[in-house]
């Protein structure tokens, strides 16, 4: 239950910063956003604040900013509706109702002869067949009524395709940006917790029955050389205890102002996918806590994760890792479980390498993710007008659907590598 609470709690923070990027530049460059949206699928819960409906939906797999303009807006004021109006102070129509008009207060009710909500915003109609034509004034935030649910119109000047590519090509890069300040922010917090390491070699927390805490080692000890071989820095350190795995090392430390001489024999495991062993001896390096390291150390450890990922990456398109070394929902809850098993700093530092490559993912030029977005609006850059809508819209169903399949492939790859594979 608590990996459930973990999950449900990482997750919805990262897509709800995803989503709140896209939200922010979009409602910034003036872009009618619709709906902000965490989760798929029916809503479990809504309410509307200003021009935005703010949902959670029933599949936490993600989340979406509607914006006006990007898909087709559902309005219709075709000519031979009868429709009825409903005005503001200033005399121009606020509410257009289409059916159920016995439920609304109506002003007028007029058959419509043309409509133009994106740009004139007029309306033009008859009373009644033979009545005198009339013209009326469309609110700019007026509202569109049909089955009881009701839409506000967008003009062209508050839709996304009127933005020019300089606000929209922002408006879908926030999201992945987010994500990657999120882990920052979050790296920060883990080094505030945890202590920002002081790269000596100088032991901090021990294991429990690990070989340092059995040969008498201490947290605080400061070593001062490994079989006569010098030693100042943490990584030469725990490179001499890889190398030997299973033989004595006689490690020379400073406590209390006192030098020691004790033997220690590091334990042995086997290096993923290698076939070989490495030593280890079951201490962590000594932290200190700074609030300026953890920044600086927040930031460092975000650009090494995402170098690590780019380069997992890299090996995956030329084969040197197979796309079973992929995970998806079943897996992010496996290794939440581990995480959630170490304590709150493992859980931060697992949130926040999921943020990075929630980031990252979305970042690749694939159809219906914000890469595959940002590539279209590249390619209208260079042909200096927009691929056509409708088109796009059908590569982006396309890259939806193999999506889709893809997360089926990865799901079970993740039952075989955790469950299957292990009876």
């Amino acid at each position: 239950m608590n990996t459930v609470i973990a999950i449900i709690i990482i997750l919805g923070a990262l897509v709800f910063f995803h989503e709140l990027g896209h939200l922010l530049l979009a409602k910034r460059a003036g872009i009618l956003c619709r709906e902000f949206a965490i989760g798929f699928g029916p809503k479990i819960y809504a309410f509307k604040k200003g021009e935005t409906t703010y949902t959670i939906r029933l599949l936490p797999l993600g989340g979406f900013v509607r914006m006006a303009g990007e898909d087709p807006e559902g309005i219709e004021l075709q000519p031979g509706y009868r429709v009825g109006l409903i005005f503001n102070e200033q005399g121009a129509v606020q509410k257009m109702v289409v059916n159920h008009k016995e439920k609304y207060d109506l002003q007028k009710v007029i058959t419509i002869e043309s409509a133009d909500l994106e740009h004139k915003l007029e309306l033009t109609g008859y009373e009644t067949e033979d009545g005198e034509r009339l013209t009326f004034n469309v609110d700019p935030k007026a509202i569109y009524v049909a089955d009881h649910q009701e839409m506000q119109i967008a003009p062209y000047d508050r839709q996304f395709r009127s933005k020019t590519l300089t606000q929209r090509t922002l408006a879908i890069f926030a999201g992945p940006f987010m994500n990657i300040i999120l882990a920052v922010v979050i790296l920060i917090g883990y080094f505030l917790v945890s202590g920002v390491p002081t790269e000596e070699a100088k032991l901090g927390d021990l294991t429990p029955k690990g070989a340092a805490i059995q040969s008498h080692l201490q947290k605080g000890d400061r070593v001062l050389s490994v079989n006569d071989q010098k030693v100042s820095k943490w990584s030469e350190l725990v490179s001499i205890i890889k190398e030997n795995p299973g033989e004595e090392l006689m490690f020379n430390v400073e406590r209390d102002g006192k030098e020691l001489k004790l033997p220690v024999t590091p334990g042995e495991r086997k290096i993923e996918g290698k076939g070989t062993k490495e030593g280890f001896i079951g201490a962590y390096e000594a932290t200190e806590f700074s609030v300026v390291e953890s920044i600086k150390q927040g930031a460092n450890q975000t650009w090494f994760m995402t170098k690590m990922i780019f380069k997992g990456l890299g090996e995956l398109i030329t084969g040197k890792q197979g796309f079973k070394q992929l995970s998806g929902p079943v897996g992010i809850y496996e290794y939440t479980n581990q995480a959630a098993a170490g304590g709150i700093p493992m859980l931060l530092r697992w949130a926040a390498a999921l943020s990075i490559n929630l980031a990252i993912f979305n970042l690749l030029p694939l159809p219906a993710l914000d890469g595959g977005r940002l590539l279209f609006l590249g390619i209208e850059a260079l042909r200096r007008k927009p691929v056509d809508p409708q088109k796009e819209g059908i590569v982006h169903f396309i890259g939806f659907a193999l999506l889709m399949l893809l997360m089926l492939v990865v799901t079970w790859n993740d039952i075989h590598k955790f469950f299957l594979d292990k009876n």
